[in-house]
């Protein structure tokens, strides 16, 4: 969505009841009451994309940007400067949080600064919306739903297919029209083609990193030349491997088409298979099952080094019932098919913008995760409610939790469906939280 799309129509189409536009800028305590003032978290990648998305919607400011690595700030500064007036540049976090003039908070720092992050800022006043995974690990999950419930904040993780007008219509189609019978089966994936991160060696800490900063809640490791910025992701300190860092998404669609919470069974089979002797940790190839009650299971598959494509696509899934299946390409697009193979409905993405769903910055394309965080702005403003509220962010990220626990602790794992909790294996629930550095462990 470009900015004289917005001028033109004073709202996003689909979304945006209520959203205004002002002709002057404004922050702060000095602000209209509908004009929130962003404090945006985590910008080398992800986080400015996220910051040019809020910067060009109603009534918003993205007043603070906030990392710990020179480089990065200024791409953050450089994805908002057409907004009129300069965010202010703050690298801690707690600095940021204890400014009055500030209103929420949108994360996309590495994984293991969600969850923490985001308590800081509801124990703060502040709203929140925190990019997938929501937390590093279960513990965590469930530590920042409360912490939202106890100071009533509203909190949305950056599942933002529940908000794609197509996604939700495909939700009705299965769980409220029943094209498909019952549902008993869903099939996801995700493929990339990354390469070997290599040996990393032990250099001095570059001058524009504050290392102390970055690692935060994480026990204190030495600086290694190939961890920021991007591979930490395979190391379990900071990361939560591709199950959390893609396998979200897939794993939230099929589990809401499915209308299933937690699971009895999760095992996870699979490994650093692809390479080996480098510093990747966590499995670059993945299955995982999820077992629920009523006879009813998901799969997800996860191959980060091979890029064959299942069924003509990157990412995606399948969900199957008793009188036929719907198929996802990943993008805000679907096919429903009998058991003949039969088309019954296809409904096409809106062409609006070229899309690659496996893109590791913005899948979505502009107009989609505008529509995300519109919804969760317009519930901040009392206009809406959230389209996926927390806990149901942390339902999913937790089955995907769960499969990386199951693979650590090389064991099938029984779980409770009432919360998910491991049931009778003390190897396995050991993981479910984790260390902290002294001083960082969340308090809400």
């Amino acid at each position: 969505m470009k900015r004289r799309d917005f001028l033109k129509t004073g709202t996003i189409a689909g979304v945006g009841a209520g959203l205004t536009i002002l002709n002057f800028p404004v922050f702060g305590k000095h602000a209209p009451s509908n004009k929130i003032v962003i404090g945006m978290m985590g910008v080398n990648s992800r986080g400015s994309w996220l910051a040019q998305v809020a910067s060009k919607l109603p009534d918003v400011e993205v007043g603070f940007i906030c990392d710990v690595e020179d480089g990065a700030i200024q791409k953050g500064l450089k994805a908002v400067s057409a907004q009129a007036r300069k965010p202010e540049v703050i690298k801690d976090v707690r600095k940021m949080l204890e400014r009055k003039d500030l209103d929420a908070v949108m994360i996309a720092a590495p994984d293991h600064w969600h969850a923490p992050a985001a308590i800081m800022a509801c124990t703060a006043g502040k709203d929140v919306y925190v990019e997938k995974p929501l937390s590093h690990n279960p513990q965590e999950g469930e530590w920042l739903v409360a912490a939202a419930r106890k100071h009533g904040r509203k909190v949305q993780m950056g599942n933002q297919r529940r908000s794609w007008p197509n996604m939700i219509q495909a939700v009705k189609d299965v769980r409220e029209d029943g094209m498909i019978g019952r549902v008993y089966y869903a099939r996801g994936w995700y493929v990339n083609d990354r390469k070997s991160i290599g040996t990393g060696k032990k250099i001095a800490v570059p001058s524009t990193l504050n290392w102390d900063l970055w690692q935060g809640p994480a026990p204190r490791s030495t600086f290694l030349d190939n961890i920021v910025h991007y591979d930490w992701h395979w190391r379990w300190e900071w990361g939560t491997g591709e199950a959390c860092n893609n396998g979200t998404h897939e794993v939230d669609c099929m589990r809401w088409l499915m209308g299933v919470d937690y699971p009895v069974k999760v095992t996870s089979t699979g490994g650093r298979f692809a390479h080996s002797g480098d510093d990747w940790v966590t499995p670059d190839t993945q299955a995982i099952t999820f077992e629920f009650e009523g006879n009813r299971a998901i799969v997800w598959e996860g191959r980060s080094c091979h890029p064959y494509k299942l069924e003509g696509s990157g990412r995606g899934f399948t969900v199957f019932g008793e009188k036929g299946a719907l198929y996802c390409d990943g993008n805000d697009s679907y096919r429903i098919v009998d058991n003949k193979g039969a088309v019954i409905k296809e409904v096409k993405q809106n062409n609006r913008e070229n899309r690659d769903a496996t893109n590791v910055v913005s899948p979505a394309g502009e107009f989609l995760d505008a529509v995300h965080i519109s919804n969760w702005l317009e519930a901040i403003r009392g206009k809406a409610k959230l389209n996926s509220d927390i806990e149901e962010g942390h339902k999913s990220v937790l089955l995907c939790q769960l499969g990386n626990i199951s693979h650590r602790a090389g064991a099938i794992l029984h779980t409770d469906p009432k919360n998910g909790h491991i049931l009778q294996n003390k190897d396995a629930a050991k993981f479910w939280g984790r260390t902290y550095e002294r001083g960082w462990q969340p308090k809400y």
